[in-house]
């Protein structure tokens, strides 16, 4: 307890980490812009093209800015240590060291845990308020249709922030974290979308963009995931990002210098 009572005082005593969480929470008001902007758009069009308009999902589009912004600070939870040699102090006083590991992961994947729903859910408030049955009723359908994809998207944001430790205690530095999960969000969709088939299916289908909707059955028809795993089998892939970043860092801090 009182490890992670010190981990704790680390991440609320940085200005950094306020600044990730306002980032974060910016999501709301970017979705609202993005859904005022779009309901201007198709008041403004003429009455006959209504009916072909249509809006991506605000909330799935934008979750990528908390799974960012948490990653970061989950990567800084322990890049910022070893930046300034607060790790050794650390380390000192905890010669075990896998509860340092254990309990920043517990930290930042508590922030994750509340930030997630907030940005996700008010994006999604903020969208359907903007938008009423505009886009053949796209934000106009039951809340409960449309919990199970918002919980799960939720979820992916401390997943991240876990990401983001694993990484980050692995690498020992900030920029190859970032660049990592950047990578994992933006490179590799991109690339993807260039490999010949069955290859771009399968690997599509274990991106971490294209396990929420497989972990909910709904598919990812037209975009460049894939939807070859089943609801299972998604929610194994999405823990194993969190997981096994850890599994791996905890194996690394135990046996080589500080």
């Amino acid at each position: 307890m009182s490890v992670l009572a010190a981990e704790w005082l680390k991440i609320r005593s940085v200005r950094s980490t306020y600044v990730i969480l306002g980032m974060s929470l910016g999501t709301i008001l970017l979705g609202l812009a993005l859904a005022v902007m779009a309901a201007g758009m198709y008041d403004g069009a003429p009455v006959d093209k209504r009916p072909d308009a249509r809006i991506a999902d605000l909330e799935e589009a934008l979750v990528i800015v908390p799974q960012l912004c948490l990653g970061i600070l989950g990567a800084l939870a322990v890049t910022s240590e070893y930046a300034t040699g607060l790790i050794r102090t650390s380390l000192a006083v905890v010669p075990r060291r896998w509860p340092v590991l254990g309990a920043k992961a517990a930290t930042v994947g508590t922030v994750g845990l509340i930030i997630g729903p907030i940005a996700v859910f008010g994006t999604y408030a903020v969208s359907r308020a903007a938008l009423g049955d505009r886009f053949s009723g796209a934000y106009a359908g039951p809340f409960v249709d449309r919990m199970p994809i918002l919980a799960v998207l939720s979820l992916t944001v401390p997943v991240f922030a876990l990401l983001g430790l694993g990484l980050g205690a692995l690498l020992r530095s900030t920029a190859g974290s970032i660049a990592v999960i950047v990578g994992l969000v933006y490179v590799i969709p991109m690339i993807n979308g260039n490999i010949p088939e069955p290859w771009s299916e399968r690997l599509g289908s274990v991106m971490i963009g294209a396990l929420p909707r497989q972990i909910t059955g709904d598919g990812n028809a037209s975009s460049v995931f894939g939807s070859l795993l089943s609801p299972a089998t998604a929610t194994t892939v999405l823990l194993a990002y969190a997981v096994l970043p850890l599994l791996a860092a905890t194996w690394a801090i135990r046996r080589r210098d500080v």
